[in-house]
């Protein structure tokens, strides 16, 4: 069966290349060209967390609706053909009968989604799957699970989220589990991976599911790479080297490395992950609350803080990052590991309020590949930033499972 994705594309860019040829004496018309590539291109974004914000309170994002960054209107509006949805786990719920109840309910409230508007959502499972979609103009859900507790020491649980519809898993989060350490986390239990935690990355291969290293320390991350049979992924993640010091973020070597793999690194939009001034806003804003409480010799309160955070906000504006920022963290793992390393991990609803200008939520497609283009990346460039690198690796860990699993 010829693949849908590539025969879609393709057409894409013929269309492109057609418009070229006519505008020689002409200035190219960036915002129509990103309008066509977003309607007519496979847009995968391997991060949103709305299944926790649906668990908070259920709303239809079948239709437009208030609050949040993403629902299904804003998400046609900019392109978006198959957001991963994020099953989080609290890392609270690690080691607890609590963190695989929690995880089966983020899977329901997925479920939900489709069984209330089946007509534009689709759970997808393959790669297969997610482009028949795209052909029949459904939303593909696949499934990424953030945070490995649910796996809860027994590898059959891998195998049964597997048959769920997972198809990455996040090892860590904010604290260091049972299977890896967590960059967040200064205790560093495994000094990487636990023994377990090695195992696991071994029969998520078997099993045809990605490794995904975002959250985990500098060593899991060398570990994993070392260990997997198959390209791994950072699902959301952003350059170090523009936020010095944040562990969460990759390093050069880390993205070199993942781009010699074959991996992707998919980048965050999380202003405090693309700035050193974002990113280190709430420390100052921490020394300066302590300092404030020890000036005025009282204890804290919940009124004190939220007066003092009032105040500072309104004398400290938030340093929101913009799109130039996320485009500079495409530039810089390009430049370093090649335009087959990159894609995007929005983190859209798992971030807050600290979205950049140009991208507050899933309607604003359309305006990155326009900043692509301005920034002289072809078509081509495009289309494997916004799918085919992540597709790739997705559809390299499948056939690794067809042979091994």
């Amino acid at each position: 069966m010829k693949n849908l994705f590539v025969s879609v594309s393709l057409l894409a860019l013929a269309a492109c290349g057609e418009q070229a040829t006519q505008e020689t004496t002409t200035e190219r018309n960036y915002a129509a060209d990103a309008a066509r590539l977003a309607q007519s291109t496979l847009i995968v974004d391997t991060h949103i967390d709305v299944p926790y914000r649906l668990g908070e309170g259920w709303v239809d994002v079948s239709i437009s609706s208030p609050g949040g960054d993403f629902d299904h209107p804003r998400a046609v509006a900019g392109g978006l053909s198959a957001p991963f949805l994020s099953i989080y786990t609290p890392a609270i719920f690690d080691g607890t009968p609590k963190s695989k109840e929690h995880a089966e309910s983020m899977i329901a409230l997925v479920e939900r989604m489709v069984t209330e508007a089946p007509e534009k959502f689709v759970v997808t499972k393959t790669t297969a799957e997610v482009e028949a979609a795209f052909a029949a103009g459904k939303m593909a859900l696949p499934l990424g699970m953030e945070n490995g507790a649910p796996v809860s020491g027994d590898l059959a649980n891998l195998d049964y989220f597997f048959e769920r519809g997972i198809r990455y898993i996040t090892l860590t989060h904010s604290k260091a589990n049972h299977i890896s350490d967590s960059s967040y986390d200064k205790n560093r239990k495994w000094n990487g991976l636990s023994d377990f935690g090695k195992t696991v990355v071994k029969r998520m291969n078997e099993l045809g599911i990605m490794v995904d290293i975002s959250h985990v320390s500098d060593e899991a991350f060398w570990q994993a790479i070392k260990i997997s049979a198959t390209p791994i992924i950072a699902s959301h993640s952003s350059a170090r080297h523009f936020t010095p010091g944040f562990e969460r973020n990759m390093s050069d070597d880390m993205i070199k490395e993942l781009g010699k793999n074959g991996g992707v690194i998919m980048i965050n939009y999380g202003s405090g992950f693309l700035t050193k001034a974002a990113n280190q806003y709430l420390g100052g804003r921490t020394t300066a609350y302590a300092a404030y409480l020890e000036e005025k010799g009282i204890e804290e309160t919940i009124a004190i803080k939220k007066a003092f955070r009032t105040e500072y906000l309104e004398n400290h504006p938030y340093p929101y990052a913009d799109i130039s920022d996320v485009l500079d963290h495409i530039d810089h793992v390009v430049k370093i590991a090649g335009i087959d390393a990159v894609g995007i991990g929005s983190d859209y609803d798992g971030v807050g309020d600290s979205l950049p200008t140009g991208l507050k939520d899933v309607s604003s497609f359309t305006g990155l590949i326009e900043g692509l283009l301005k920034r002289g990346y072809s078509d081509a460039d495009v289309i494997k930033i916004m799918s085919g690198n992540i597709m790739r690796v997705w559809k390299q860990v499948e056939a690794y499972a067809s042979e091994h699993g």
